[in-house]
């Protein structure tokens, strides 16, 4: 026959609250061992002329809660390996946020001991009742001592257990001030279900300042309404592309198929790289919304047609990219970025499964042709095909300019097509060469030709004459003004 470790709950309030299976447990045996003494009943029991021994001296003893669990479990298992049957009680329920059970359940095996789940009331309830909600509608409980952005939920009733302190309670509200407003309304329950009962409503700046909290400390967070908090949920964006493609929705966003919207995305890219080179945080958020939403618009068309969800991409990218940063997230080591990327290299080849018939193969799919230009240069050059310094590929470019010019003598459009092409590479290899994004530089002289023009276009407003009255001579005069306004 096992030892056994029988694990009580306290409940949540004072004596009144207990089943009385529990208070016979916990005042019929000698030996009783408490997570901790603060605790209402405990207090009470100690005046009708009870003994308990606690381990509030290890909470003493070390500086993180995951190091007390260990020490209580591990004393609780070697006592038990040597004793027939000890008393283990907690607050509240033994199932519901208590750590050292779920540790004494997972290591009791190893000790040959059998752990037995008695009674006890969870917090749960109380709060439920002093709150007047409901669970159906959804709610979320979640560890104050081990909190996140990513665990909260905007839309469901939401305590926060284990606030036992001031430190503590600023850690949980500098994570709520990241979802939501710093004037939010919370509530402070305190000891729910007892006779010192309490509830305070606070604004969530507040939850660290003025109000006392202690182990018997709740934190409830109401579900939030207001639009202003829940479109910042990625859920709320999801459900809104739904609608829009919905039975009742709009009627463009219907009717869109992912070929349909390839153009989109190359427009809305493009937008945030000018974004991204002005600089500008405003625009380059709502230009990151803009790609974002045909991601979105893709995926919404993609579960609409049954082949896949968001869900599947997001669990792709995922993979990927635990897959392919194994110093990261595993054991490989990468002195610097040049071994990083031979890695990535190597792993990426490994996922494809088969030799490639040509280095080139594959390279720059996909990618504008003067970006693929790019690719296809840095491929070769991996190999050593590639100059060491500037001076011949400036000879280069010089070459392709005197074919080029020929190829326009002999007023031959193929090849004159085919010169101006290699004109364009060689261009790009000079860039490449000086670490040039070309796509880049011609979208940033492409918005200064726009600047010029438009100030060309206002010089000929104020003359209050159409552009056909003007000579080349003076637009191009009007040009040169730009030119000079623009430095």
């Amino acid at each position: 026959m096992m030892n056994k470790i029988l694990v009580l709950g306290l409940g949540a309030g004072d004596l009144n609250q207990i089943p009385y299976g529990v208070y016979k447990s916990l005042t019929k045996e000698k030996t009783v061992y408490l997570r901790t003494k603060e605790h209402p009943v405990v207090s009470q029991l100690e005046a009708e002329g009870f003994h308990f021994s606690s381990f509030d001296s290890i909470y003493e003893q070390n500086d993180e809660f995951s190091a007390v669990y260990e020490k209580i479990c591990e004393t609780l298992l070697e006592k038990a390996s040597t004793e027939t049957k000890i008393i283990y009680a907690v607050p509240g329920h033994p199932l519901v946020a208590e750590k050292t059970v779920q540790l004494l359940l997972e290591r009791a095996p190893k000790y040959k001991v059998e752990i037995e789940i008695g009674g006890g009331q969870s917090f749960l309830d109380a709060a439920f009742q002093a709150l007047k909600i409901d669970p159906i509608e959804g709610f979320q409980l979640l560890d104050a001592t081990d909190l996140s952005r990513e665990m909260v939920r905007l839309n469901t009733h939401m305590l926060i257990g284990q606030v036992y302190d001031r430190f503590v309670a600023s850690e949980v509200k500098l994570t709520l001030m990241e979802k939501f407003p710093d004037e939010y309304k919370i509530a402070i329950v305190t000891a729910a279900g007892s006779e010192r009962e309490s509830i305070k409503w606070i604004p969530l700046y507040e939850l660290d300042r003025e109000v006392e909290v202690d182990n018997l400390t709740t934190v409830y967070v109401p579900p939030a309404n207001e639009d202003s908090i829940l479109y910042r949920e990625f859920s709320t964006l999801r459900q809104i592309i739904a609608t829009l493609r919905g039975p009742n929705g709009c009627p463009w966003d219907k009717k869109q198929t992912h070929a349909s919207l390839k153009k989109y995305l190359i427009e809305e890219s493009y937008e945030l790289i000018e974004a991204i080179n002005e600089e500008d945080i405003d625009h380059i958020i709502e230009e990151l919304g803009d790609v974002l939403l045909q991601v979105m618009l893709h995926a919404q068309i993609g579960e609409d047609d049954a082949y896949f969800t968001i869900d599947d991409v997001i669990a792709g990218i995922s993979e990927k990219m635990v897959r392919r940063h194994p110093h990261v997230f595993g054991t490989f080591v990468a002195e610097d970025e040049e071994a990083v990327l031979k890695n990535w290299q190597i792993i990426k080849q490994q996922e494809k499964g088969e030799e490639k018939q040509s280095l080139l193969e594959g390279v720059g799919k996909g990618l504008p042709n003067l970006l693929k230009a790019v690719e296809l240069q840095k491929e070769a050059a991996k190999v050593g095909f590639d100059w060491g310094d500037i001076t011949p590929i400036l000879e280069k470019v010089q070459e392709e300019f005197a074919e080029f010019q020929e190829a326009m003598q002999e007023k031959s459009r193929e090849e004159m097509e085919l010169e101006f092409g290699d004109l364009l590479f060689a261009l790009v290899n000079v860039a490449r060469h000086e670490k040039i994004n070309p796509e880049e530089a011609l979208l940033r002289t492409n918005q200064k030709f726009s600047r010029r023009f438009r100030y060309i276009e206002e010089k000929v407003a104020e003359a209050g004459r159409p552009f056909t009255d003007f000579t080349l001579e003076e637009l191009d005069a009007f040009w040169v003004e730009a030119k000079e306004k623009g430095k």
